[in-house]
């Protein structure tokens, strides 16, 4: 009995033993990358099964899958293992990014298997996001094709530094040496084009299991490591990481009660120590860290990678979203940048229209500019181009609506990298780098005067108002604004009236009637506006200007209850009874292109503060109801 228990003894130290040693293990996030069907799920299922991460119940799951699906040669179908989603399965393909983790006697390792079709570009940027090490993989009967290419660059451009080429299936070119000296020779030239210094080339077969977990007879021609050893060996930068100076952006202010107030988040770079002189941004505060704290008790040191709460000695302004950095070697702050954008929705990109950025814990409102050029993945050449398409990359001027910390990319993911979301639908529609803050964004500073826009208010006895009409064309909104400032100004009122039509014979004459030139029209009308109300003027507008967020836009430009949405609700079927000046007619014969309501889409507005019905009111009695709501 005494044998059993120093045996029970053994085994629970070497299991102790085991956890201890499996707990320091490095880890290695890597991604699996490169065109469609070169192998990339079949590749990491070999990798499992070889690394025995796969479970008994699992393979003979596994195995009945790959005899349903009609696996042909060898019993087992590797790629079943991560394709996870029905239509993968059905298809053959990869859609969504599946992650897996394994692990070795030497390292821990999460792959990231990313779809490998052009229009699923996005989910293969997102598995990059985090990734340490491509694995970018090539079919040996095709070479290097466009989406090799594109992922290439876009890893490269995401901050991967440690790339393989994977030549796959060369068991189906007969482990031909010269096939895989002229793919890698091919692809050299290309990595060298885009700035790749380095990479490396290994000859496997996920199926047949050549050079991926062990050295493969089929080769002997090749001397180089085999990828799972080379994945083992590679080194990390983490320690890179933490000889950088502190940052850490605050994910959440940690106030459990009156007694303690700490501020979350994970250390970007850097290290930090108990009595560190530190800086918030963007407010410029600085104090002294007094504790760091952890679930595990309080810390005299932390670095970069580990999640802690920081307290400081004194009580100064600090809340989500915001940096905290070395009070001596602070990030930059600014409003205007250059970035990289990486398109990612099927509409294209709209230049001028306000996105959702969300850079860290970080959410602002941003535009972006018509792009400078766009990237041909193929030749790296700049194109020139005025908007962005499904995976579209260029570059462009990016404005937040207020001053943020960041630091570029090639410096740091966490404060150089963002995405952008569509404000109406809340979907991903882009992700980006910040290259540089321009220097116009760090010169250019808003002029105080003596006179204040209250001043100028209370010169003219009013309030300032935007009066801001929006509706189909025929509607009456150019009507029923004629008739407000008539009234308005019998009330001895000073008024200004900007009408759609008016303001395009000169301040907008050079925009169109696409979806970009309609949002830059409204910018700049929005810009006008609110200038005129810092004269202290009443404006009245007249604008179809069919885009909510444009309209949103123009409200944030002012204070708050300084904007009034007039909506001047007509059906459609009205307005073309009305067509007064013809264009419906001609829009619906095809002379006239992106008209709103017929090609080009109107966005009524959720909650205006005033709706004028114009199937039941007059536009005098429309008039009289804006003015009484206005003028109580």
């Amino acid at each position: 009995m005494n044998e059993i228990y120093k045996t029970d003894a053994l085994i629970a130290e070497d299991i102790d033993q085991y956890l201890e040693t499996h707990q320091h293990k490095t880890m290695l996030r890597f991604i699996t990358c490169g065109s469609v069907d070169d192998g990339k799920s079949t590749l990491i299922g070999r990798l499992l099964y070889d690394s025995k991460m796969i479970f008994e119940d699992q393979l003979a799951t596994l195995e009945a899958d790959s005899k349903r699906v009609g696996t042909q040669g060898e019993a087992i179908d590797f790629a079943l293992l991560v394709d996870g989603l029905a239509a993968e399965r059905e298809q053959g393909i990869t859609i969504d990014v599946a992650y897996r983790f394994f692990a070795t006697e030497k390292r821990k390792f999460i792959v990231a298997d990313t779809p490998g079709h052009e229009q699923y570009t996005r989910n293969m940027v997102t598995g990059a996001s985090t990734a340490d090490l491509a694995v970018i993989l090539v079919d040996a009967r095709k070479g290097i094709l466009t989406q090799t290419r594109r992922h290439s660059y876009l890893a490269h451009l995401i901050g991967i530094r440690h790339i393989v080429l994977a030549v796959n299936k060369m068991d189906l070119v007969g482990y031909d040496p010269a096939v895989f000296d002229r793919i890698v020779a091919d692809y050299r030239d290309f990595a060298q084009s885009i700035g790749i210094a380095d990479f490396t080339p290994v000859p496997i077969s996920g199926l047949a299991g050549d050079n991926i977990t062990t050295r493969s007879d089929n080769t002997p021609w090749y001397d180089g490591p085999v990828l799972l050893e080379h994945l083992e060996a590679v080194e990390l930068n983490q320690t890179a990481e933490q000889l950088k100076p502190f940052r850490m952006p605050v994910q959440w202010v940690n106030r459990p009660n009156l007694d303690f107030r700490g501020f979350a988040g994970t250390i970007a770079t850097g290290q930090v120590k108990v009595g560190d002189d530190v800086r918030v941004l963007p407010s410029g505060k600085t104090t002294k860290i007094s504790r760091i704290v952890t679930m595990d008790g309080d810390l005299d040191m932390a670095v970069a990678g580990q999640a802690v709460t920081l307290c400081f000695a004194d009580e100064i302004d600090c809340s989500r979203g915001q940096v905290i950095t070395a009070a001596k070697k602070p990030v930059e702050v600014a409003d205007q940048f250059e970035a990289t954008v990486i398109w990612m929705e099927d509409d294209d990109m709209v230049p001028g229209r306000a996105y959702w950025l969300k850079i860290g814990p970080q959410t602002v409102s941003a535009v972006v500019a018509q792009p400078k050029y766009q990237i041909n993945v193929n030749t790296m050449e700049h194109l020139a181009c005025k908007t962005l398409d499904l995976n579209g990359i260029g570059v462009a001027t990016l404005t937040t609506d207020r001053e943020i910390p960041f630091e570029p990319y090639t410096e740091s993911r966490d404060l150089g990298g963002f995405i952008l979301i569509d404000k109406m639908t809340n979907r991903t529609v882009g992700a980006g780098l910040l290259n540089f803050a321009l220097r116009r964004a760090q010169n250019i500073h808003w002029q105080a005067t003596d006179i204040s826009r209250e001043h100028h208010a209370a010169m003219k006895n009013q309030k300032p108002l935007v009066l801001w009409m929006t509706g189909l064309s025929g509607s009456g909104k150019s009507t029923i604004a004629n008739l407000v400032e008539k009234k308005l100004a019998r009330m001895n009122r000073h008024t200004f009236l900007l009408d759609g039509d008016n303001v395009r014979h000169g301040l907008n004459k050079d925009l169109g009637f696409t979806e970009a030139d309609r949002v830059e029209n409204i910018r700049r009308v929005g810009e006008v506006a609110r200038l005129m109300a810092d004269a202290g003027l009443i404006v009245i507008t007249a604008f179809i200007s069919p885009f909510r967020s444009e309209r949103d836009m123009v409200r944030g430009m002012l204070p708050a209850g300084e904007f009034v949405e007039v909506f001047v609700d007509t059906p459609l079927e009205e307005a073309e009874k009305r067509d007064v000046k013809g264009l419906y007619a001609k829009a619906r014969a095809g002379e006239l292109k992106n008209f709103t309501g017929i090609d080009s889409p109107y966005e009524a507005p959720d909650a205006p503060e005033i709706r004028i019905d114009t199937t039941r009111m007059s536009p005098e009695e429309a008039a009289d109801m804006i003015i009484a709501k206005l003028i109580p």
